[in-house]
Parts: C-alpha cells; structure tokens; sequence
C-alpha cells in the first residue's frame, strides 16, 4: 500500500493527465485500427511511459527506452524502413545505454530517481551538429544500399535522433525538443506507412502522442534546471 501511495504522489496530477490521456488515445487507435497488432500496441505503451518518465530526469525512463527502441525496431523491419531498424536498434538503443549510465552517475543531491540536469556549451553544440553530418551522410547512403522506403525522410530522421540521444546523454533539457522534431518527422513516415496499411495506424498515434509528451518534457526539463541552480 506504502508503495503504491509512493508512486500515486510521484507524479503531479498534469503527468497523470498527460500520461492517462496519451494510454486512452493509444488504445482508442488501436481498436480503430482495421487491423490489430498487439506488438504495436504494446510498444506504444512501453514508449509512451518511458517519455513521462524521462520528463520527470528518473533513470527509469531510460531503462525503458532502451526496451522501445528494441521493439520499434522490430516493427520498422516489417515494414521495410530499415533506416529506423538501424537509428533505433544500432544507434539510439545503444546511445540510450550510456544515457542510462551517464544519468545513474550524474543524480541530484543523491537523489537517484532524478538526474542532475546539464547545460552544454556553444562550442559544444556546434560540434555536436557537425558531427551529425557525416553521420547522416554515412546512414544516407546505407540506407539506400538496403532499398529503404522513403529514403529522405528516413535519413531526416536518423538527423533529429542522433541530436536527441546525444543531448540526452549529456543530460540537456533540450533533448526533449530534438525528440519532438524526430516525433514530426516519423510522424509524416508512418503517415505514408498507415497509406499502404492501415495497420501502422496505431504507431503513427504513438508518435503524434511522443510529440505531446516532448514538448511537456522539455517543459518539465526547464523547471527542473531553475529549481536545480536555486533560480
């Protein structure tokens, strides 16, 4: 009982709307969905807890990311866009693992179910997306090598994930903001998915719930940093 009144007053009563409401519209797509894939939906799930998580810098969030990326994986195979099995499975999983690291030794006051939050220089930043061109570059041209669908599209979306997981393990409020431009992205690539089957529709509700939660994230993200420095 202790536990469960624990994690009842964990989040304030907008996260539990933010979170109960994301599930609802999850659940509301998936039985919309002429076609029904479990997998799918339960991966929607697992992301869309990992997000409301993350936006509270609790290293839980991380763990189930880690778990999302492998799944989305999965279902980005199946529907040809090998671009996301690469991003997710080769690249952002990965990336998530030292974000996990970086944020288990990196707590506030001691506190290990919240991250100290980081802020990166200007020097730093203009490294970080010069260093996302030859990594678009190299993913650009292996996609294509593998026939992906949707070919710009897919490398766009490798650009905005490798900003998001790498501010994410620098533990910068603005990950969030990369993750919501990666949501807008994917968001127009399962679109084009749902077109052609209508089973995906389900995982373009996902990420246009991914975009709500971002942008309470980084929201979250900032109060965390003024309350942090004492502003």
């Amino acid at each position: 009982m202790t536990r469960i009144k624990r994690l009842l007053s964990y989040f304030s009563r907008v996260e539990w709307t933010i979170w109960l409401s994301s599930i609802m519209l999850i659940i509301i797509s998936f039985i919309l969905s002429p076609v029904k894939d479990i997998f799918s939906l339960i991966s929607s799930l697992v992301g869309v807890t990992a997000l409301i998580y993350s936006a509270k810098g609790n290293p839980f969030g991380q763990m189930l990311m880690i778990a999302f990326c492998i799944m989305y994986g999965i279902i980005s195979y199946s529907c040809a866009y090998y671009g996301e099995v690469l991003t997710y499975v080769f690249m952002t999983g990965p990336m998530a693992v030292f974000a996990l690291i970086s944020w288990l030794r990196n707590p506030f006051e001691d506190n290990r179910a919240e991250v100290k939050v980081n802020k990166i220089s200007k020097r730093e930043t203009v490294l970080m997306f010069v260093a996302s061109l030859p990594v678009t570059l190299a993913f650009y041209f292996v996609l294509h090598a593998f026939g992906t669908a949707n070919l710009l599209i897919s490398t766009l979306s490798v650009t905005t994930s490798f900003l998001a997981v790498y501010l994410t393990a620098r533990r910068s409020p603005y990950y969030a903001l990369a993750y919501a431009a990666n949501d807008i992205v994917l968001m127009i690539l399962w679109t084009l998915a749902s077109i052609q089957n209508p089973e995906y529709l389900s995982t373009l509700a996902c990420f246009a719930v991914f975009l709500l939660n971002d942008i309470y994230g980084f929201i979250s993200w900032r109060k965390m940093q003024k309350r942090q420095s004492g502003k």
